[in-house]
């Protein structure tokens, strides 16, 4: 009897949401389909969600990518397709997400029925039933996109513009009074000109007795995708996973610099209901859950909402590895364009006023835009005494007055704070050194809170412009049960990392300037490090010029240039003596000036940390002139890296950028390690220049060649680099 209802009211449900849609949505007539190269030349197709002609799907389409979801016994996706490969992603049809509620684990949407799970035919999807335990689609509705931050465009960047598309909404609700008032919400963006879709899961309690719910988990991506590798036999661990597909998520933490290794809740599982797959004993990873390693654990009460991580999936075409990075780098400049801000920092060491106007003066002089009071300057952002902000905001007020940002540097984890107040460790019970760092303080405890309002405070009142955090959250748990931020163990690392990325949109929408060392991008950080070991720095100076070229080729792979910092000591750092120093910076001009070109020829801003720029003015005119240089090439020296050759010290190295929506298509940039020179018949791959039948090459010293683009893309070119010396070419 019970079944009969369900599927009298699944019916019902059915008929009232197939009607909502023909009220809608268009009919589904798809354009043309990646007719060119969406890396090269912008799509003409945007994004939309269609009815199919049979008005039993919904489906989202841009050109690019395609997903599609059955409406009937109860939603589910089964058609997922990157347009541009003709790959089909999905194999089985799953559950549209999982939640786990007081305990119990609850399927948001799906069918089921597949017998054959390696594959899937649209003709059987007709056979698969929904099962009354689970969440059923309840209604749904279509938006447009809009700006997760609403980031201030109050300084210089590559791309101003916030991502576009549209937005699908499902709404899923549950039969049993037990969970009524409990209203789920599947969202879907697709966004415009690239294959990229964003998924989150929001939990809404309008429970008429005000009922509390426990939050355990929520699983907000679920896919059944092929298998990447033929293996008989090996542990999931060891084998590929699915390369179509790249996923990330703002869920990331651990300092690793990189958002693979930072990534905290992408899971490919084995899938024993797959049993025509080729591993013996089921092993192949080939599902994808997206969920947070620990908790929710969130108590939501009546009239609360929650909302999930938010997971993007980027279509990739290509196991290139300079494709995929420039597909990602694209994805970056598209959903966080606060990134793509490079404003042009030194890093100084003292807060001493008359120092500090100094070093501003020279900043203004130069064609700096921002100084950073850097890390054992003095700065104390946790003091907001009245004497203390005073003292800064005239700083930042004189900083201003000259058209320079101000802005510091502050510690929150790695360091002791109190039994109260640091992190509990949950296997010991005590605050001994069971945090990332050792021991560190809880962001929820009462300190932790206090210093995410101090640092509010401070930088509001002092109106600084810049804030450089140290140490963010990393991802600790707490056991503690007295923190005022979190309930206990299951809630903390949730807990924290809204408190984090909280403060991250604040200064964002605030206009800040955001440096952070670990991936918090997608919740408003700027930048982060480029990647290097800090004791490079105290090597010779001739080592640190090739050490730094390394790290920046091998640090713009997926990031853009202006999401990552390197580092120029120009005063000893970290031991090294007079071998490894710049300064006097006019006895050591050559390193110097090395050091600024390979950088912001690279895109790459550093922190130039010590009390000065200039010592001289020879000093002084040569990095005018650097700069200068950079300003005026700016936008194409942000535009993304073809990685040529890796500095190995042995031979010439060199990197291109390629903008092909600019003037200057491309700027290569070429450097000899030698004490000889070096003459070299170089090929230029210019495919993602988007010149393709012939290119004007134009050097530095404004001598210009005209080129024929080969079948494979490639110009053909002979250069000479002097002993370590560089050359530059612009590429139109």
């Amino acid at each position: 009897m019970i079944r009969l209802f369900f599927v009298l009211f699944v019916i019902c449900l059915s008929g009232s949401i197939l009607a909502q849609s023909n009220r809608t949505l268009p009919f589904f007539s798809p354009g043309s389909e990646c007719e060119s190269d969406w890396l090269v030349n912008r799509p003409n197709s945007k994004a939309g969600a269609f009815l199919s002609l049979d008005e039993r799907d919904i489906i989202l389409w841009n050109g690019l990518a395609r997903r599609t979801f059955r409406i009937g016994a109860n939603l589910a996706c089964y058609d997922y397709r990157n347009l541009c490969s003709s790959e089909q992603l999905l194999r089985a049809v799953k559950p549209e997400a999982r939640i786990v509620l007081n305990g119990k684990s609850y399927n948001i949407g799906g069918l089921y029925g597949q017998k054959q799970q390696g594959y899937l035919l649209p003709e059987w999807v007709d056979a698969l039933a929904g099962k009354p335990e689970d969440f059923q689609l309840a209604s749904w509705e279509v938006k447009k996109i809009s700006p997760r931050i609403n980031w201030k465009r109050n300084r210089w960047a590559s791309n101003q513009m916030d991502a576009t598309g549209v937005e699908l909404v499902f709404q899923f609700e549950h039969a049993s009074a037990s969970l009524e008032g409990l209203k789920v919400f599947v969202h879907y963006e697709l966004y415009d000109y690239l294959p990229l879709i964003c998924k989150w899961v929001t939990i809404t309690n309008e429970n008429p007795s005000g009922k509390s719910f426990v939050v355990d988990k929520i699983v907000n991506e679920i896919l059944a995708a092929h298998e990447e590798e033929s293996a008989v036999v090996g542990h999931p661990d060891r084998m590929k996973k699915p390369h179509g597909i790249y996923i990330e998520s703002n869920y990331c933490f651990n300092n690793a610099m990189r958002a693979e290794l930072s990534d905290q809740s992408t899971h490919w599982i084995i899938d024993s209901s797959y049993t025509s797959q080729v591993n013996y004993d089921y092993n192949t990873p080939c599902v994808l859950e997206v969920f947070p390693g620990v908790g929710p654990g969130i108590v939501l009460g009546g009239g609360e909402t929650m909302e999930s991580l938010r997971t993007w999936e980027l279509l990739l075409d290509s196991y290139d590895r300079e494709r995929s990075g420039l597909a990602r780098r694209r994805m970056y400049r598209t959903i966080t364009p606060w990134a793509t801000q490079n404003p042009i920092f030194m890093h100084l060491t003292t807060t001493e006023p008359a120092v500090v106007r100094k070093a501003v003066d020279q900043c203004a002089e130069t064609g700096y835009e921002m100084v950073i009071l850097s890390f054992g300057s003095g700065l104390n952002m946790e003091d907001t005494s009245t004497a203390n902000i005073a003292k800064f905001k005239e700083l930042a007020d004189y900083a201003h007055s000259k058209g320079i940002g101000l802005g510091g540097y502050s510690l929150f984890s790695s360091r002791r704070i109190s039994d109260e107040d640091d992190v509990i460790d949950p296997v010991t019970g005590l605050p001994d050194k069971g945090a990332f760092f050792g021991n560190a303080p809880c962001m929820g405890s009462k300190w932790g809170l206090a210093y995410l309002a101090k640092l509010r405070k401070f930088i509001e009142e002092t109106g600084f412009d810049i804030f450089e955090n140290d140490g963010p959250y990393p991802g600790d748990v707490c056991a503690s049960t007295s923190h005022p931020g979190h309930k206990g163990l299951a809630d903390s690392q949730w807990r924290q990392m809204e408190l984090q990325k909280g403060l991250y949109r604040w200064l964002n929408e605030k206009g800040v300037y955001i440096n952070a060392p670990d991936w918090y991008f997608l919740d408003g950080t700027h930048k982060i490090a480029m990647g290097y070991r800090e004791t490079n720095f105290s090597l010779p100076r001739e080592e640190q010029v090739v050490m730094n070229r390394q790290h920046v080729y091998d640090g713009t792979w997926e990031k853009a240039p202006s999401m990552g910092w390197m580092f120029v000591p120009l005063t000893q750092y970290q031991g090294g003596g007079a071998a490894a120093t710049i300064e006097p910076l006019e006895e050591h001009l050559d390193v110097y000036k090395t050091l600024m070109m390979q950088n912001y020829g690279a895109g790459a801003q550093a922190c130039y940390r010590g009390p000065r720029l200039y010592d001289t003015d020879k000093t002084r005119e040569m990095v005018k002139s650097v700069i200068n240089w950079y300003k005026k090439y700016r936008d194409i020296l942000n535009s993304d890296v073809i990685h040529l050759r890796r500095p190995d010290g042995r031979d010439w190295d060199g990197i291109m950028h390629v903008n092909p929506g600019l003037k200057e298509k491309g700027f290569v940039l070429l450097f000899n390690p030698l004490k000889e020179n070096i003459t070299k018949q170089l090929k230029l791959p210019v495919y993602y220049t988007g010149l393709h039948e012939k290119a004007t090459l134009t050097d530095e010293k404004g001598r210009k060649t005209v080129c024929d683009v080969s079948r494979d893309y490639e110009i053909s070119v002979e250069v000479t680099i002097p002993a370590q010396g560089m050359r530059w070419i612009i590429i139109d």
